[in-house]
């Protein structure tokens, strides 16, 4: 298994950092909708339908990706979008959170596939966005939440249940602690103080020029907090499902939505707070 993850990593990393520097977002934006439109296929699967009905699914979403693209969304500012968005993940968030895995079923069908599609194609508008922004700034976002989950493991691992009474979601997701939640936030911290001090176009930087040092510490540590209800939210998803994984597309990693859970609602988010 950690052979088979390595591997996939490297193929990851092999194809991803070429795309991510390169002179245009072209290959880049390219790339991250393939990984949106199989993160689509695995959202039909995950939620009842059949490998064609899946596949349809994806191809609506590439559809929506391409013509908003053709249409020079990308460009544009859509500060009102991202608030709408933000506000929906945070409502829509906590609330299924709140019901658990057996409130999502009782959700009809469709909408839960439409709700699925829209999160999934706003992710890649914002991800898109980002990074004509600039490679730093994606970085910055990316960064962000990969070092809130590396540190949130090691907290949770090391820390787990000395300082708390329960578990953070026990009948979502029973591994997950408060202690690896604070963790997790605490390592966000660190990551916007340091890079905001050597500069650069980055989120930090651009909500702390705004707004402040405090709110911008405040920003992150909300984002950090959004992260983890991306990951619950798609363990709630794959404990209703009966499953482990979204699917087997990345050998050792399980599938794109187990890979890129998290981001779904931080990439909006982060274009809402530097927008506003």
């Amino acid at each position: 298994m950690l052979k088979q993850r390595v591997i996939t990593a490297i193929v990851l990393l092999a194809v991803l950092l070429p795309a991510l520097f390169y002179r245009t977002p072209v290959p880049f934006c390219a790339l991250a909708l393939l990984m949106i439109a199989a993160g689509t296929w695995e959202w039909g699967r995950l939620n009842g339908l059949a490998n064609t009905g899946a596949l349809a699914l994806s191809a609506l979403c590439v559809l929506a990706c391409g013509a908003s693209w053709y249409g020079g969304l990308l460009e544009q500012p859509l500060p009102l979008l991202w608030a709408t968005v933000g506000a929906v993940w945070v409502l829509a968030g906590g609330a299924l959170l709140r019901v658990g895995v057996p409130g999502w079923p009782r959700i009809p069908q469709a909408v839960r596939l439409i709700g699925g599609l829209l999160a999934l194609y706003l992710a890649w508008l914002a991800i898109a966005q980002a990074r004509i922004i600039g490679i730093e700034f994606l970085l910055s976002v990316l960064l962000l939440v990969w070092v809130a989950d590396i540190f949130a493991y090691f907290a949770g691992r090391t820390f787990g249940g000395r300082f708390s009474k329960g578990k953070l979601a026990p009948s979502i997701s029973p591994g997950k602690s408060w202690e690896g939640v604070w963790g997790g936030m605490a390592g966000v911290v660190v990551l916007a103080l340091v890079w905001f001090t050597l500069g650069g176009k980055t989120l930090y930087s651009q909500i702390a020029q705004r707004h402040g040092v405090a709110l911008m510490l405040l920003a992150v540590i909300f984002l950090a907090a959004m992260s983890v209800v991306g990951d619950l939210f798609e363990s709630l998803i794959k404990r209703s499902a009966g499953v482990k994984d979204s699917s087997k597309l990345l050998p050792g990693h399980g599938g794109v939505l187990d890979r890129i859970d998290a981001l779904l609602p931080t990439l909006p988010l982060a274009m809402m707070l530097v927008s506003l």
